[in-house]
């Protein structure tokens, strides 16, 4: 994860059309409409509202693109405009969406390809082409998610830890991890490929360090024994916010993590049930639950500047397996400016919403740039994300 790879960006574009496809095809029609978790969208609003983004780009924001009659579909397929809840229900019936879908990667490809309109800011180096490939990106790891909630939905019942039992305060002894230490240093943070999202644009120098940074990520293991030694009992691990969270979420350990009769874990993933891997990293975790086993290690969660240094330069061991929560909340870089719309990233910038990094095993290739900044707010748990420690030195 040392460097941003080349992209030719309208075969990614292709390619995630492939994928939407498959999503679709691979989803039985009742369940495609179905709203599993409250902040997921049914299947078929997701296939839809990634054509529909292209609809607007090209069909609306383009000026020398013929005008559309698809201002009936923005109250369903703009988020801000359709509440989640309502979004199953509104949904055309199966083959009308497969078809609409075929018809408008076809036009949008023919689209992509005008002459007329190839030095368009939007069209310079493939930019759109780029950036719905990516917005698609996201949305078919979002669709994982689903698949996850569809499964948990089925899972055995107590699917949440079990309290610890007798003698369990004492613990699991958990190995020595390799630490790969960083003196201080100025180095460079961000990225201004033709592909860059406009919150990591801003390239600009920051010094880190001196810290050391562990080389993998926490396993499940590892957090088998902060169960096991009562970490989401015990409030010294815990913030005022977390411990809210705690006390109105009744948490007692990851998402997707139960216990068999014979008391040993297993864990649901979005492909189906397993003895929990102890060499894995943990995943499931929101940023208040990484926070409270950095500080039970006696660590702490990297900023999102040590740890794109530390990937930079190649340190990091199992990068894209977890997004690996940073401490620090999303930021504007300096110089920041919106693009290629205000709600991208700005919205975000609110104190709250943690940042993310590294990719995980559900993310498209597109998306593990060391770079790009993931986000969400604390209390989540169904991004695919764990943490990686970090100690001053």
């Amino acid at each position: 994860m040392s460097a941003n790879p080349p992209l030719n960006l309208r075969d990614c574009l292709a390619t995630q059309h492939a994928r939407l496809n498959d999503a679709l095809d691979g989803t039985p029609p009742a369940a495609g409409r179905n709203q599993y978790h409250r902040d997921l969208s049914p299947v078929d609003w997701h296939y839809a509202h990634c054509h529909f983004i292209e609809a607007v780009w090209l069909g609306e924001r383009l000026p020398q693109q013929p005008p559309e009659a698809q201002r009936d579909w923005h109250d369903l397929y703009f988020p801000e405009l359709s509440p989640k809840w309502r979004r199953g229900g509104r949904l055309p019936p199966r083959d009308r969406l497969r078809a609409w879908g075929n018809e408008r990667q076809t036009l949008h490809r023919e689209w992509l390809a005008d002459p007329a309109i190839q030095d368009h800011p939007l069209m310079v180096g493939d930019y759109l082409a780029g950036f719905l490939a990516q917005h698609h990106a996201m949305h078919l790891e979002t669709l994982e998610q689903v698949r996850w909630f569809a499964r948990l939905h089925g899972a055995q019942p107590g699917q949440a830890p079990a309290p610890p039992r007798p003698g369990a305060d004492k613990g699991t002894p958990v190995p020595d991890r390799d630490w790969i230490p960083f003196d201080a240093a100025r180095h460079t943070v961000g990225y201004a490929g033709v592909d860059a999202f406009d919150n990591e644009r801003g390239v600009h120098e920051t010094t880190t360090g001196p810290f050391e940074i562990a080389a993998r990520p926490v396993s499940n293991a590892d957090h088998a024994a902060f169960i096991e030694q009562g970490g989401y009992r015990r409030p010294e691990f815990w913030d005022r916010a977390g411990l809210e969270w705690l006390r109105q979420s009744g948490t007692r350990g990851p998402l997707g993590w139960w216990r068999a009769g014979d008391g040993h874990w297993w864990q649901t993933r979005p492909d189906g049930e397993a003895p929990l891997d102890p060499d894995a990293p943990a995943m499931g975790l929101c940023w208040f639950a990484a926070r409270a086993h950095a500080r039970w290690a006696g660590a702490r969660l990297p900023h999102e500047h040590e740890w794109e240094r530390a990937a930079r330069e190649g340190a990091l061991q199992a990068t894209g397996q977890v997004w690996e929560w940073c401490d620090n909340a999303f930021f504007p870089y300096p110089g920041f400016r919106a693009y290629p719309y205000e709600g991208f990233s700005v919205p975000w910038f609110d104190g709250e919403h943690r940042v993310l990094r590294g990719g995980c095993e559900w993310s498209d290739p597109i998306l593990c740039r060391p770079s790009l900044r993931n986000f969400f707010t604390p209390e989540k748990r169904h991004v695919f994300a764990g943490l990686r420690l970090v100690r001053d030195r």
